[in-house]
């Protein structure tokens, strides 16, 4: 064999092994995740979507070898941190662990600066976490009939504490009051923690709260827990009856935490977070700070969580109409 034909063979085999190891050189620089993940809380740190983030994200951390950075982006009830989403690359190196919220704002913002269904990708529902309607001990209030009848004796004179215009406590409080016929007017709060310093006070009447930023006062003794705003008793609260079981049916309201991504990510990439997710609310860490917060675990694939959302943003719809709330300019 000359030597310019073994010099054109050890070519050619130099080619024929690049370009098998090509493919798996492009796989090794292109698998998911090779870089930390932002995830994006419309709400301030502390507050129970913060809590209910941190805790999936050290466990999502361990499992998926990158760094799940929560990135606070609290204001206007969601819609800052939302947008900052919406307009993220669609890449899953930006995700967003949002509340019941995300499907009140297209209601209560004449103007949004995102499509609420076009924009984002469900990935899944995290946790369903009940909220607690608390009031100052220093109201004389007991009981859920008790506040009916002081609600009733001096209609228009009671207010109630809201995280925010359109937030998801607002809307319990709504449909609570719908549901039980009384009139009480909303004081709006950039989160829980004012919220919850102007009830104990007694400066507001009441505060249909996650569970989270009230558990300690209300062991305590520093608020009243009458009733919890969900469909079933919160584990945390087993005492606490249902406002439907106190007297005042049809006013249930699910408060969940979800995940979503921008709306363009690739399917696998859904999914894969999808299954994350699953796996960290399977640990015991997760299952004892999800006990601690009255939070119960809850997901859904992307597919069934996208139908969720588009029927509960109509179902809201109509609750904030019925409710007679001006969308906010």
């Amino acid at each position: 064999m000359t030597f310019a034909r073994r010099a054109a063979l050890a070519s050619l085999t130099s080619l024929t092994v690049l370009a098998a190891l090509l493919p798996l050189a492009a796989g090794a620089q292109g698998a998911y995740p090779n870089k930390p993940i932002r995830v994006i809380v419309p709400f301030a740190a502390g507050s129970t979507t913060d809590i209910i983030a941190r805790a999936i994200a050290d466990k999502m951390s361990q499992s998926m070898g990158q760094t799940l950075v929560i990135d606070n982006r609290g204001g206007a009830s969601g819609t800052i941190g939302q947008q900052a989403v919406a307009t993220a690359a669609p890449d899953g190196y930006t995700i967003m662990v949002h509340s019941s919220s995300h499907t009140v704002s297209p209601s209560t913002f004449a103007k949004l600066p995102f499509d609420t269904l076009g924009d984002f990708a469900g990935v899944t529902p995290i946790s369903s976490t009940p909220n607690v309607l608390v009031i100052s001990p220093s109201k004389n209030i007991k009981t859920l009939q008790e506040l009916l009848a002081a609600a009733r004796a001096k209609p228009g004179s009671m207010n109630f504490a809201s995280a925010g215009q359109g937030s998801a406590t607002h809307l319990n409080a709504e449909k609570f009051k719908l549901a039980a016929k009384i009139e009480a007017t909303n004081i709006p709060f950039k989160g829980s923690g004012e919220a919850v310093t102007e009830v104990m006070s007694g400066r507001v009447d009441y505060y249909f709260s996650p569970i989270a930023p009230v558990i300690g006062q209300i062991k305590n003794g520093q608020l009243v827990a009458l009733a919890v705003g969900s469909p079933k008793r919160a584990s945390a609260l087993p005492q606490v009856p249902t406002t439907a079981e106190a007297g005042v049916p049809g006013s249930e309201f699910n408060f969940w935490i979800g995940m979503m991504a921008p709306s363009k990510t690739p399917r696998d990439i859904v999914n894969r977070l999808h299954d994350e997710v699953v796996k960290a609310l399977a640990t015991p860490e997760v299952k004892e700070r999800f006990a601690a917060l009255g939070a119960e675990a809850w997901t859904m694939k992307p597919e069934q969580f996208d139908t969720y959302l588009r029927d509960e943003i109509k179902s809201n719809a109509v609750l904030v109409k019925a409710a007679g709330l001006s969308p906010a300019q």
